[in-house]
């Protein structure tokens, strides 16, 4: 792999995650995740498989948070896989996982790793702050 090879998959990246997630708009799953995208750790539980399951998550968050946005704080990349360290964050304004909105701003870290084709993701693995998450939103003791 080159140096530009790699920095391609990281500008596909990060473009990925603030069209779809900072910006809203779930075309994006159509533009970036290959129509045979395998998502290793569904983003929510009963989370449809494939391409789907992101558009869902995305749709959940701005509903519930209508100005989330993520912040792309570290990427990094090897041959076909890029990993982005995040943190995200929105004021909880609509029903998010069972929880009624606060008006608090909730923040999200987490990591996840992409394998890039050409210009396509093809796979993701994830790791949120969940129980902070549950935490923020008043569903578990702090």
């Amino acid at each position: 792999m080159t140096a530009d090879h790699i920095t391609r998959n990281k500008q596909l990246v990060e473009a990925f995650i603030q069209e779809l997630f900072s910006k809203g708009d779930l075309d994006a799953v159509d533009r970036y995740l290959d129509p045979d995208f395998v998502n290793h750790d569904p983003p929510f539980p009963g989370a449809p498989d494939g391409p789907e399951g992101m558009r869902q998550a995305a749709a959940m968050f701005r509903r519930a948070l209508p100005d989330w946005h993520s912040e792309v704080n570290q990427l990094v990349a090897e041959d076909d896989i890029v990993v982005e360290r995040f943190t995200a964050g929105g004021t909880h304004r609509g029903e998010l996982m069972g929880a009624q909105p606060t008006g608090r701003t909730i923040v999200l870290a987490g990591v996840n790793m992409f394998r890039i084709d050409g210009d396509r993701i093809l796979e993701r693995w994830g790791r949120l702050d969940e129980l902070g998450l549950l935490r923020q939103l008043g569903l578990l003791p702090g």
